[in-house]
């Protein structure tokens, strides 16, 4: 019980600093007037569903056996505790694998092919090489590792692992579900804001599906894998 609080406890604070950090840095002006704001990124969607998924673990850690009693005696609607069960469950369904895929495509494109990544700074003179906007190492960590970490922790160590009807039905549809949404709301942030929040996706409308699909389907695998890992 005091591993899995201290576990939660401290993804929440990490990722909490990690977004607050994002707040004071120049990329925060540009991003904050955009439409769509900070939610463009599919990482700081990331960010906040694990940060949620974590806090939601973290209340049932700290009330575990008043929360069995009123699952087994009453689910009245003015107890909203008996739901965080289920609600947990499926939050921990989008966001493991989301976080995975961020996590994923990140770190591969940051050490490999970092234009494609991370935005140029505005403003650059057009003689001299566009500057990119880089984030301080524990903000990136914070924010491009630690949901991830927290989310893969929380399920191996403390999570049932998943049912038949889990990995054929609610994952899979979940994971559909969360890329057809992105897909929609960062094609609407790009149309209103002329650019999208992510270099890779400044090509032509068929590359960009099929990156989407790419993502889903990357989600879609990572799942059954991670369920074997299981004990």
């Amino acid at each position: 019980m005091v591993a899995r609080s201290l576990l939660h406890s401290l993804a929440v604070m990490v990722m909490i600093y990690g977004y607050q950090r994002l707040q004071a840095l120049p990329i925060d002006a540009v991003v904050k007037n955009q439409y769509g704001g900070h939610f463009q990124y599919l990482t700081i969607q990331g960010v906040f569903l694990a940060c949620a998924t974590t806090l939601i673990s973290l209340i049932l850690d700290i009330f575990p056996s008043t929360t069995g009693r009123l699952l087994s005696a009453s689910t009245s609607p003015s107890n909203p505790l008996p739901v965080l069960k289920p609600l947990k469950r499926i939050m921990l369904l989008v966001s493991l694998p989301l976080t995975v895929v961020i996590s994923s495509v990140y770190w591969p494109l940051l050490l490999l092919a970092t234009h494609l990544i991370l935005p140029t700074e505005e403003g650059s003179p057009s003689s001299q090489a566009p500057q990119l906007m880089r984030i301080p190492l524990s903000t990136d960590l914070a924010l491009h590792a630690m949901p991830a970490i927290s989310m893969l922790g929380d399920f191996l160590l403390f999570e049932k692992r998943c049912s038949l009807k889990e990995l054929r039905y609610g994952a899979p549809s979940l994971s559909f579900i969360y890329t057809i949404f992105y897909t929609w709301w960062v094609e609407r942030c790009a149309s209103f804001n002329g650019k999208f929040p992510y270099p890779f996706l400044e090509t032509t409308l068929e590359i960009r599906i099929s990156i989407y699909c790419g993502a889903g389907l990357l989600a879609l695998l990572s799942f059954p894998l991670i369920n074997k890992l299981h004990s």
